[in-house]
């Protein structure tokens, strides 16, 4: 109808305009479907946390799913602090809003996540469990960090003067038990006489009931600690004594307490999974190995202000059990068993 307005403009003229137009109607139509195929390319993911964002476990799991937001592959929901309870609704809820993949740790919640996998075949599960797979859509992933653990317990041991070591971990499953037997065996190959006083708080995430943990096993001559639990490290830093980190790298903010961590990178389990859910080949399996050294899935983090600190002939000795590591030569052990205290 705007060409019909303008008759002084030639005919071979209003042609090119409509044609002009009509190209941009198509780039513009091109575009809106470009912008939907992207769309649709994204692939909606939720996660149900129990704990937290913050929390070092989840927090893992919550970087590696917004790198992969930020990259553009996925629509990222998530939900924390869930009560047992009720976390059969929302992962439930989840799965009927239509989300591809969902997330979580299902460790007090075994059953009810295993339900709703059952009820949702279409859906990938993928959580944390000591459990085995369940096919066909409910795989499980595992914190296998064993191998820095073991790398931080040498550290530990190198670095102590009272030859006693205090761990403070959350509750005694496999998934802190294997970490610290790995650290414990560590130390102990560096120094055979070194001493364990062993806590666990009951809690997940409780920084000042870990703490005062802490502050006890100081009180009894431990100058290094294990932090599994957020809140030792800030015993550590009070009380002058050193800790070593687990799952998170918090030496920057513990700059003169954190010698050194076992480092948890979730991204190697992640990107698996989203490509299986890409390719329609997600099933059930374990998802463990991927958090091997290997994998890129665990590592020794940087050593930040300690690295000119810790001896040299020690690191010698770390960087070759490293290698041994990677290379196969050395197979860190793995003990779900209940770790016992050895200090008198």
């Amino acid at each position: 109808m705007m060409l019909e307005t303008l008759p002084s403009v030639p005919a071979f003229a209003r042609r090119g305009v409509l044609k002009l137009g009509l190209a941009t109607a198509g780039v513009f139509l091109m575009s809106g479907l470009v912008q939907a195929q992207d769309t649709a390319a994204k692939i909606k993911v939720a996660a149900v946390y129990t704990v937290p964002v913050e929390q070092q476990w989840v927090s893992r799991i919550h970087k590696a799913l917004n790198a992969a937001k930020e990259r553009g592959e996925i629509e990222y929901v998530f939900s924390e602090n869930v009560s047992n309870a009720d976390y059969e609704r929302v992962v439930r809820q989840y799965a009927e809003q239509g989300n591809k993949l969902i997330l979580g740790e299902a460790f007090a919640v075994e059953s009810a996540a295993r339900k709703v996998a059952k009820d949702y075949p279409e859906t990938a599960f993928l959580m944390g469990s000591s459990g085995k797979p369940q096919k066909p859509n409910f795989s499980v992933f595992d914190n296998y960090i064993q191998e820095p653990a073991y790398l931080t317990g040498m550290i530990a041991a190198g670095v102590s003067q009272s030859g006693k070591i205090g761990l403070v971990g959350g509750y005694p499953i496999p998934e802190v038990n294997r970490l610290m037997h790995a650290f414990m065996d560590g130390a102990k190959e560096i120094n055979p006489q070194v001493s364990f006083t062993v806590s666990f708080i009951g809690s997940w995430f409780d920084p000042p009931k870990a703490k005062e943990a802490a502050f006890a096993m100081i009180d009894n001559g431990a100058d290094v600690l294990y932090a599994e639990r957020f809140g030792v490290s800030d015993a550590a830093k009070e009380r002058g004594k050193l800790a070593i980190g687990n799952v998170v790298d918090t030496q920057p903010q513990y700059p003169e307490t954190v010698v050194a961590s076992a480092l948890w990178n979730m991204e190697p389990t992640i990107d698996h999974a989203l490509a299986q859910v890409k390719a329609g080949k997600f099933e059930g399996e374990d998802y463990g190995q991927y958090s091997l050294m290997k994998f890129k899935g665990s590592a020794l983090a940087p050593l930040g202000t300690f690295e000119k600190k810790v001896p040299a002939d020690l690191m010698s000795k770390v960087e070759a059990k490293q290698k041994a590591i990677l290379e196969g030569s050395f197979v860190v052990k793995v003990d779900n068993s209940e770790p016992k205290s050895s200090a008198k």
